[in-house]
C-alpha cells in the first residue's frame, strides 16, 4: 500500500527567475517538497533580482487608440472572460472600445451575443483577403463597444498567410485604419504562439497576460517572453507586457495565494491590484451570451472586473472612461432586462403573448 495523502509531498509553486539576454525570461525551478516558504521568498532565494524588465508600456497617442493584446498560450487561464469583461465594462464606462476576436474558437464573439452567417466577412476577411475592418465590425447590445467577430475559416488562415508578403502586418495594417475612430483595441489572441497572436503582437502596443491562480500557471511564460522578445526586436521595437491580471483565485487555498505572491515579485507593480475571483456567475455568463457585468452586475465578478476596468483605465489613460458611469450602466441594462422580461410574462399571463414567445 503506497503512503496515506500526508505523506506524500506537496507539488512546490514554479518560481520564476531568471533572464534571456534580450530581457526577461522564465524558467521554472522548484523549492523542494518540504519548502514552507512563499512564493516571493523561493523567488528571492535563487535571484536577487527577480523581475520583469522590459521596456515601459507604450501607449496608442495622438488621437489614437490603444491597442492591447490578451495573450497567454496556456488555456483555461481566463482569457477571453477578461477580454469580453473587461471591454464591456470598459464601454459602459463611456470608452469607445473594439475587441477583435483573433481565436478561431470565436468564444469572445459569441460571448457577446454576436454571431455571424457562412457569407458575412470576418477576422478571416481582413485577414486573409484585405477586407476593411470597418466592413467586418459588429454591434453589440453595449453602447461603444463593437466587435470583429472571428469564424472558423480563421483556423486556416495561418497556412494560407505563409505566402503572403509581410505576413505578421496583416492586423497591423488593418487596424491602423480604425485606431482613431475607437479609445482602445483589445485583441483576444488564440491560447496558441502562431502566427495569429505574431499579427496581435505586431499590432499591439502593449500585451496583458491573464494568469491562472493554480499550480503550472508560471511555467509557459518562457516561451511567451521569448516570442515577445523577439517581436519587439524584429517586428515592433518597443512591444513589451504591460499589465499583468491574476485570474481564478480561491481564497481558499494556500497556492493561489503562493502564486499570486510570486507573479507580483517577478512583475511588480505590472500586476494588477485587482484579482478577478473564481465564481459559479463568471463560469455562467458566457452560456447566456452576455459579460459577467451584464448578467449580474451585483455579484463578485462584475465587481471584480468593473474595478480592473477602473485600474486599467487609470494605467492607460483613457479619459472617456469615468467609474461612476460604468456601474450606472451595468445597472441600468440589468434593470431594463428584468423590466422587459417581467412585461413579456405579464403579457404571457395575460394571454396577449403566444407561449411559445415567452419561452425564447
Amino acid at each position: 500500500m503506497g503512503p496515506g495523502p500526508e505523506a506524500r509531498a506537496r507539488p512546490p509553486v514554479p518560481t520564476v527567475d531568471e533572464r534571456d539576454t534580450w530581457g526577461a525570461a522564465v524558467t521554472v525551478e522548484t523549492t523542494g517538497p518540504d519548502a514552507t516558504s512563499s512564493g516571493t521568498e523561493a523567488a528571492d532565494a535563487g535571484n536577487t533580482e527577480a523581475g520583469y524588465d522590459g521596456a515601459p508600456a507604450r501607449l496608442g497617442g495622438d488621437g489614437r487608440a490603444t491597442v492591447v493584446a490578451f495573450a497567454n498560450q496556456k488555456g483555461g487561464v481566463g482569457k477571453t472572460t477578461t477580454t469580453v469583461s473587461l471591454a464591456a465594462a470598459l464601454a459602459q464606462g463611456g470608452a469607445r472600445v473594439l475587441l477583435v476576436d483573433l481565436d478561431p474558437q470565436g468564444n469572445a464573439s459569441t460571448g457577446l451575443d454576436v454571431r455571424i452567417g457562412p457569407d458575412d466577412p470576418s477576422t478571416y476577411d481582413v485577414l486573409v483577403e484585405g477586407a476593411a475592418v470597418a466592413d467586418a465590425v459588429r454591434t453589440t447590445a453595449i453602447p461603444g463597444l463593437t466587435v470583429l467577430p472571428s469564424s472558423l475559416e480563421l483556423a486556416g488562415a495561418e497556412v494560407e498567410l505563409v505566402q503572403a508578403m509581410a505576413r505578421e502586418r496583416a492586423l497591423a495594417r488593418a487596424i491602423d485604419a480604425v485606431r482613431p475612430d475607437h479609445d482602445l483595441v483589445l485583441i483576444d489572441c488564440p491560447p496558441s504562439l502562431g502566427l495569429l497572436t505574431i499579427n496581435a503582437f505586431v499590432a499591439a502596443d502593449q500585451l496583458l497576460v491573464p494568469i491562472q491562480c493554480e499550480y503550472y500557471a508560471l511555467e509557459g511564460l518562457s516561451q511567451l517572453l521569448r516570442t515577445v522578445g523577439l517581436v519587439e526586436q524584429n517586428l515592433n521595437a518597443g512591444l513589451t507586457i504591460g499589465n499583468v491580471v491574476l485570474t481564478m483565485f480561491d481564497a481558499r487555498t494556500r497556492l493561489a495565494q503562493q502564486v499570486v505572491d510570486e507573479v507580483r515579485s517577478f512583475f511588480g507593480p505590472r500586476t494588477f491590484d485587482t484579482i478577478i475571483p473564481r465564481t459559479v456567475r463568471l463560469s455562467e455568463a458566457p452560456s447566456y451570451a452576455q459579460p459577467i457585468t451584464v448578467f449580474d452586475p451585483e455579484s463578485r465578478g462584475a465587481g471584480a472586473y468593473l474595478t480592473l476596468a477602473d485600474e486599467f483605465a487609470a494605467r492607460l489613460e483613457v479619459a472617456a472612461y469615468d467609474p461612476a458611469r460604468a456601474r450606472r450602466v451595468a445597472a441600468e441594462m440589468k434593470a431594463a432586462e428584468v423590466a422587459a422580461e417581467q412585461a413579456l410574462a405579464d403579457a404571457a399571463q395575460a394571454g396577449d403573448t403566444p407561449a411559445e414567445e415567452t419561452d425564447r
